[in-house]
């Protein structure tokens, strides 16, 4: 197929692309920053170039991750997430119907899951770690990332129920590769806390690609689906409440060595687990199921091994360059 990728110059753009052409497929990146992917440079919001763009390369799918993120919300004003994150979706799904298509990917985010209740975590009071699947709810984002995302969410519902777009909704977890910006909050450095993240928010942003992969093929034959994206939590359910009073008991159970490998590293296992995402319903109705994961950290750190994940806190999006 020919597909429109947005954000093509981005984090996630740079790993999709190859991918895609990989399995087959004829990439068009859309980005508003030039890159390697990228041939069309301009904004999802500029409904003229979505339209030529469709027109002159004949798209015939859409993946659509480009957006602004959270820690833009410190760089742009509220109206350009507007912008970008729901009128550029909008567009997109409306050229998408009017182009006759049968699939659209959409990657959204598990932020939007997180309200300031969760957010708050044991200095909030709660008593249980969080799990969050497709069920959880209600949703109440916390921020403007979050409420446009859900906006963006809400559309692609809505155009598979008037116009019958197939659309797989892609709630992906942490893959950046820099620091954290709330970093200033956490006890431990980058590496330590993307390891320690493993184990209930973060995949890699090469599981994200390939899930992509997945949702693309899959797509013409879901209807509308929302799936979570995370690596594999080895938690139960049961758990919950221990997680967030003890959660280095709770991993000892699952990770023996897991102490000991991260005391010979010098690193902090987290004292408490707020959230844990399931993954389950990817791996039921996609086949898809990320294949780095807490044991692959553990692995790689008892081999003395690169981590298997990407750690660059220099690393700045190409919109802002």
């Amino acid at each position: 197929m020919r597909v429109l990728l947005t954000g093509s110059s981005g984090w996630l753009g740079r790993h999709l692309a190859p991918r895609l052409r990989g399995a087959g497929h004829e990439v068009v990146g859309l980005d508003v920053a030039e890159g390697s992917d990228t041939h069309v440079v301009g904004s999802v919001a500029d409904r003229a170039l979505i339209d030529r763009t469709f027109a002159d390369h004949g798209i015939e799918a859409v993946i659509h991750a480009g957006a602004l993120h959270k820690p833009d919300i410190a760089r742009y004003p509220a109206q350009a997430f507007v912008d970008v994150n729901v009128t550029g979706t909008l567009n997109l799904l409306e050229a998408a119907v009017g182009a006759g298509h049968n699939r659209f990917v959409f990657t959204s985010t598990t932020s939007l899951m997180i309200t300031q209740r969760i957010r708050a975590g044991k200095g909030g009071g709660a008593k249980a770690s969080a799990w969050l699947d497709e069920n959880s709810g209600p949703l109440e984002p916390r921020n403007m990332y979050g409420v446009t995302k859900l906006s963006a969410e809400h559309l692609c519902r809505l155009h598979h129920l008037e116009h019958g777009l197939n659309v797989a909704i892609l709630r992906t977890g942490r893959f950046f590769p820099e620091d954290d910006d709330m970093a200033g909050e956490i006890d431990h450095d980058g590496p330590n806390t993307k390891a320690n993240e493993f184990l209930n928010r973060r995949l890699t942003v090469g599981d994200a690609a390939d899930a992509h992969l997945f949702a693309l093929k899959r797509a013409g034959s879901l209807g509308c689906e929302t799936f979570v994206l995370s690596a594999p939590t080895p938690f139960l359910r049961e758990d919950a409440e221990e997680l967030m009073a003890d959660a280095p008991a709770v991993i000892a159970r699952y990770f023996p060595d897991a102490k000991d490998l991260y005391g010979r590293a010098g690193w902090s296992l987290p004292a408490h687990i707020d959230r844990v995402y399931d993954a389950g319903k990817a791996e039921r109705l996609l086949g898809f199921r990320c294949r780095t994961d807490f044991r692959a950290v553990l692995d790689a750190l008892r081999d003395g091994v690169r981590m298997p994940f990407d750690h660059d806190p220099h690393y700045v999006s190409p919109k802002e360059l």
